[in-house]
């Protein structure tokens, strides 16, 4: 059973920068490919973006393509999301994801899930 929590969340103004972190544990962390979802309110969970089991692909939502950032550290078991440039679209729930396959992500699907934290982008 794989454990995942996050943290970085917070508020931030639009344009601003956060980055996110997952840290997990319970399992071989470098055979699960890692990704992050997020959810707004009033709106169905979705895909935010993936990284491979090495870190060398990455996939994202077209919505967050060139703003978004994934990448790994598997020595510190730990999956980064950094995000520039926000917009206030942005703000939602964001939920770190493990899977032992890296296609169930990208068809919004995971097979571990952290709790989430709260990023809030004000205009």
């Amino acid at each position: 059973q794989v454990q995942l929590v996050e943290s970085g969340g917070g508020l931030v103004q639009a344009g601003g920068s956060l980055r996110l972190s997952c840290v997990a544990s319970g399992g071989k962390f470098s055979s699960y490919a890692m990704g992050w979802f997020r959810q707004a309110p009033g709106r169905e969970r979705e895909f935010v973006g993936t990284v491979s089991l090495s870190g060398t692909r990455t996939y994202y939502a077209d919505s967050v393509k060139g703003r978004f950032a994934i990448s790994r550290d598997n020595a510190k078991n730990t999956v980064y999301l950094q995000m520039n440039s926000l917009k206030p679209e942005d703000t939602a729930i964001y939920y770190c994801a493990a899977s032992i396959a890296l296609i169930r992500m990208t068809s919004g699907e995971s097979d571990y899930w952290g709790r989430g934290t709260q990023v809030t982008v004000s205009s």
